[in-house]
């Protein structure tokens, strides 16, 4: 958790309870005007609508075929974790809505739209990183505790949130490893959350805000809503109310 001014920001697993309780009683003791979550308004309807909505073939033409298999593939993957720990990926951002409508606090979704992200990545991600994430999965898959090893995350434990010097250490290895996904997922979606996150704090520097995001994107974007503040630019993206 980090906090700027009259924002908390909360920085979560999407597959931990630790990270779900953890948001359940920040909103409970703030009680801030706003709970502001890293969803759009499509995953926000997903994730809310009790059908849950898959991928299909159609989606291709939003998100060009690279988007298109990597949401799927990481859509599974996430899955297969969240079973691991008998916890729903994305259970933090429920966690956060229901929180946030039993206390009637105004909800902003201040993500990008996913089928900007995910195109995005089909025009971004080149052929050596697609040979490269094929040949990561081949080895998670049969090589997984060599693996786990090899980046130091043996005794990695799901249900917990990691810490920041591993988190860091992650990210460092997806930039290295993949810059095309890093720019794409990490990079752009913070410099759009920051400044949906930014207008929230200028339209009334009173109120608080408690932003729910994942760990991997907490420490990068409060250094650029500080910057946003002080250019007070306008936001790429306007945040959404629910």
């Amino acid at each position: 958790m980090r906090k700027f001014k009259n924002l908390v920001l909360i920085g979560t697993s999407h597959i931990s309870q630790q990270s779900v309780d953890e948001v359940i009683n920040s909103i409970e003791v703030i009680r801030p005007a706003v709970v502001a979550i890293e969803l759009d308004r499509n995953r926000f309807l997903s994730l809310t609508n009790k059908e849950k909505r898959k991928l299909k073939f159609s989606d291709i033409k939003k998100t060009g075929v690279k988007g298109y298999l990597f949401a799927l593939i990481g859509a599974y993957i996430q899955k297969k974790m969240g079973r691991l720990v008998n916890v729903e990926p994305g259970a933090e951002m429920l966690a956060a809505i229901h929180s946030a409508k039993k206390h009637k606090l105004r909800l902003a979704l201040v993500d990008q739209p996913i089928e900007i992200t995910m195109k995005r990545l089909s025009q971004e991600l080149t052929w050596k990183e697609r040979f490269r994430f094929i040949g990561d999965i081949f080895r998670g898959l049969f090589f997984r505790k060599r693996e786990l090893k090899r980046y130091g995350l043996e005794d990695f434990d799901l249900t917990q949130v990691p810490e920041e010097k591993l988190i860091q250490k992650m990210i460092n290895e997806v930039k290295e490893r993949y810059p095309s996904l890093y720019k794409v997922l990490i990079e752009e979606r913070n410099q759009v959350i920051a400044k949906n996150l930014a207008v929230l704090l200028r339209h009334d520097p009173e109120q608080q805000v408690i932003a729910v995001v994942g760990a991997g994107h907490e420490a990068d974007l409060l250094n650029l809503i500080k910057k946003d503040l002080k250019e007070s630019t306008p936001p790429i993206s306007a945040e959404q109310n629910i």
